[in-house]
C-alpha cells in the first residue's frame, strides 16, 4: 500500500469548510503574526507551524486550489484526477512490508510542490533537517511582517494629538544584493548533488527524492552576499516622526504603511502598528470620549444656585448650579469632551459631580441660621429608608 498524507487545511487555519475568504484571510494573518520566524527567533516548531498555515493559505485563498483540495481532499499543481501525483506508477515502487527485503518506496514529491516552498515537500521535511547544511538555500520564508511599537503619551497629548519621534529595529531589504542574498560571481555546481538538485533521503523504511538542502534545489551555488549573510535582509534602527491623532486611548493602534520588516524583492514591506499606552490625569477621568471631574461648592450656592468656573481640557468654563442642588448631582457640558479618533467630527461631552462641602467650623451664629431652615425641608428626609432596607 503506497504512503499517504492526511491533511486539513481548514483546520490548520482554524475555519469552518463554509469559511469566507475574508474569515480565511484574517485567521491567515493572525496566526501568520503569532507564528512568524522573524518574531521566534530560533523556535523550530513555530517555523515549521508557520509553513504549514502559509501552505494551507495558499490553497484555500485561491478559488480553484480551494476547490480541487474540496473535492479530492489534497492540492497538487499537476493533478488532473485520480490518485495523488507520484502515489503510484514511476514515482513509487513496493516490495513488502518494512525491514531489510520489504517494501521501499521511493517517491518523488516534486510534483506535489504548491509554487510556495510548502507542499508535501515540507510535510517530510523534518526527517531531513540539518544535512548538508541550508545556508546556500534561497530565503523563501523571508516574507514582509508586520511590526508592533509601543508608546507612552501624556494625557494631554493623547486628546489633543501629537508628533513624537521613536527609532525601532526592522528587517529592510539589504542595500548591497538588493535582496537577493548573492554575492555575485559565477555560480558554481552544487557538491552535494552533482548539479541535479535532488537527493535521495531515506527514513522509515521509505526513501525520497527531495530538493537539496545544500543549494535548495537549484543544483548551484552562489557566492552569499557578505553583507547580509544570505538572507536578502539587514537589521536596521529606523528613526521616523508619527503623528498621533487626538482621541487615541491605551490601547489604540495607529497604523504606519510600509514601516514594517521588508519582504522579497518585488514584495512590499509591512506596516508599522504604533500602540499607545496614556498616562492618567491627576484630576480629569476619561472614559471613552467623555471627561468625568467633580467640583466643590458651597452650601449657600447649592441652595440659592450660582454660577462657577470649572476646569475642562480646553481651559476654563462657566457652569450653572440650579437653586437646590444636592451633592453628587451630575451636570453636562455638552461636547467639551475628546474628539472621537474614529469620527474627528464627533466630540464627547464633560460631566461634573457637585459635592457640597459644609464649613468646617461653626460659630453660634452660623447655628442659629442653620437652625432656622429646619421648617423648609418639607418631610423626613430619611423616611422609609428603613422600609427599602430591610431583608
Amino acid at each position: 500500500m503506497p504512503p499517504t498524507v492526511k491533511q486539513d487545511y481548514y483546520e490548520r487555519l482554524g475555519v469552518r469548510r463554509k469559511a469566507t475568504a475574508k474569515e480565511i484571510r484574517q485567521a491567515y494573518r493572525k496566526l501568520a503574526r503569532k507564528y512568524h520566524p522573524d518574531l521566534n527567533p530560533g523556535d523550530k516548531s513555530a517555523e515549521e507551524k508557520f509553513k504549514q498555515i502559509q501552505e494551507a493559505y495558499d490553497v484555500l485563498s485561491d478559488t480553484k486550489k480551494r476547490q480541487m483540495f474540496d473535492e479530492h481532499g489534497f492540492y497538487a499543481d499537476n493533478f488532473t484526477g485520480g490518485p495523488p501525483p507520484g502515489a503510484y506508477g514511476a514515482g513509487a515502487t513496493g516490495r513488502g512490508a518494512g525491514g531489510p527485503g520489504g517494501p521501499e518506496y521511493s517517491v518523488d514529491f516534486d510534483g506535489f510542490d504548491s509554487g510556495t516552498g510548502g507542499g508535501f515537500r515540507d510535510l517530510f521535511s523534518q526527517f531531513f533537517r540539518n544535512q548538508g547544511g541550508g545556508a546556500q538555500a534561497p530565503a523563501e520564508s523571508a516574507a514582509p511582517s508586520d511590526l508592533e511599537y509601543q508608546i507612552d503619551i501624556s494625557f494631554t497629548k493623547a486628546v489633543r494629538g501629537t508628533v513624537e519621534k521613536i527609532t525601532f529595529p526592522r528587517l529592510d531589504t539589504c542595500s548591497t544584493c538588493k535582496g537577493s542574498g548573492s554575492g555575485g560571481g559565477t555560480p558554481q555546481v552544487c557538491p552535494a548533488c552533482g548539479g541535479t538538485g535532488k537527493r535521495a533521503q531515506s527514513a522509515s523504511g521509505m526513501r525520497f527524492q527531495v530538493n537539496c538542502t545544500r543549494c535548495g534545489g537549484s543544483g548551484k551555488l552562489r557566492e552569499v552576499c557578505r553583507e547580509c549573510r544570505g538572507e536578502g535582509r539587514v537589521q536596521r534602527q529606523e528613526t521616523i516622526e508619527i503623528r498621533i491623532p487626538a482621541g487615541v486611548q491605551t490601547g489604540s493602534r495607529v497604523r504606519i504603511p510600509g514601516r514594517g520588516n521588508a519582504g522579497q524583492p518585488g514584495h512590499p514591506p509591512g506596516d508599522l502598528y504604533i500602540i499607545t499606552r496614556v498616562e492618567a490625569h491627576p484630576y480629569f477621568e476619561r472614559r471613552g470620549d467623555d471627561i468625568y471631574t467633580a467640583v466643590p461648592i458651597t452650601v449657600v450656592e447649592a441652595a440659592l444656585g450660582a454660577k462657577v468656573e470649572v476646569p475642562t481640557i480646553d481651559g476654563r468654563a462657566l457652569l450653572r448650579i440650579p437653586p437646590g442642588t444636592n451633592s453628587g448631582q451630575k451636570f453636562r457640558l455638552r461636547e467639551k469632551g475628546v474628539l472621537s479618533v474614529r469620527s474627528p467630527e464627533r466630540r464627547g461631552d464633560h460631566y461634573v459631580e457637585v459635592q457640597v462641602v459644609v464649613p468646617p467650623t461653626v460659630e453660634e451664629r452660623a447655628r442659629t441660621l442653620l437652625r432656622e431652615l429646619t421648617p423648609f425641608y418639607d418631610k423626613d428626609l430619611r423616611e422609609g429608608i428603613f422600609a427599602k432596607a430591610a431583608m
